[in-house]
């Protein structure tokens, strides 16, 4: 695993390293390009290690989800034009599985996850085979569910843990066990 991560914007408090990472995040932060909302922000909190060829990142996380667009999870960056970040968002009063895919523009998916707390450990899977990203959540031990299928280049990029609170400061998220290794096989439907 990568061992020289950098701060894309760092947190105003954060502690920890690879196998527990603790962060609070600045105020209206965010990763955003153009679509719908008509503005770019590149102020989200990233800790980010460089990744090439084919890998499988995983990590396991929570948040004290609250307010409208709280997320954390991985976030996969070419540069600022072109990057993915995926984890959990808090939208529409409940936790969703998020997935931002931006190439210029970014685009939004979403899956609701009604009844799941806020405090609930959820584990993320980012599996990068050529120009094609695989992104799978499990959420409370529950097995690995296919979330999002997207392009993305092959190129060397940096990868890990990110945070965002675009509507206030102060969201807490605390990650585990993040890990870097090579690629898992390319059935998409096995765990």
């Amino acid at each position: 695993m990568p061992q020289d991560f950098t701060w894309l914007n760092p947190p105003p408090r954060w502690s920890g390293d690879a196998a527990a990472l603790e962060l609070e995040t600045g105020a209206n932060t965010d990763f955003w390009r153009e679509t719908f909302y008509c503005f770019t922000r590149d102020t989200g909190h990233a800790w980010l290690a460089p990744v090439e060829g084919d890998f499988t990142a995983s990590v396991r996380f929570r948040g004290d989800y609250g307010t409208l667009y709280d997320q954390a999870g991985l976030m996969l960056r070419r540069d600022a034009a072109c990057w993915i970040k995926a984890g959990i968002e808090f939208s529409d009063g409940m936790l969703n599985a998020s997935v931002v895919v931006t190439d210029g523009r970014s685009d939004w998916s979403v899956i609701p996850l009604p009844g799941t707390a806020p405090g609930t450990e959820v584990a993320l899977r980012l599996t990068r085979h050529g120009d094609a990203l695989r992104v799978q959540v499990a959420i409370g031990g529950a097995p690995w569910r296919l979330a999002r299928l997207a392009p993305f280049p092959a190129d060397p990029a940096a990868l890990g843990p990110m945070a965002c609170s675009p509507e206030r400061g102060g969201f807490r998220a605390r990650f585990e066990g993040l890990e870097i290794g090579p690629a898992i096989a390319r059935d998409l439907h096995a765990n």
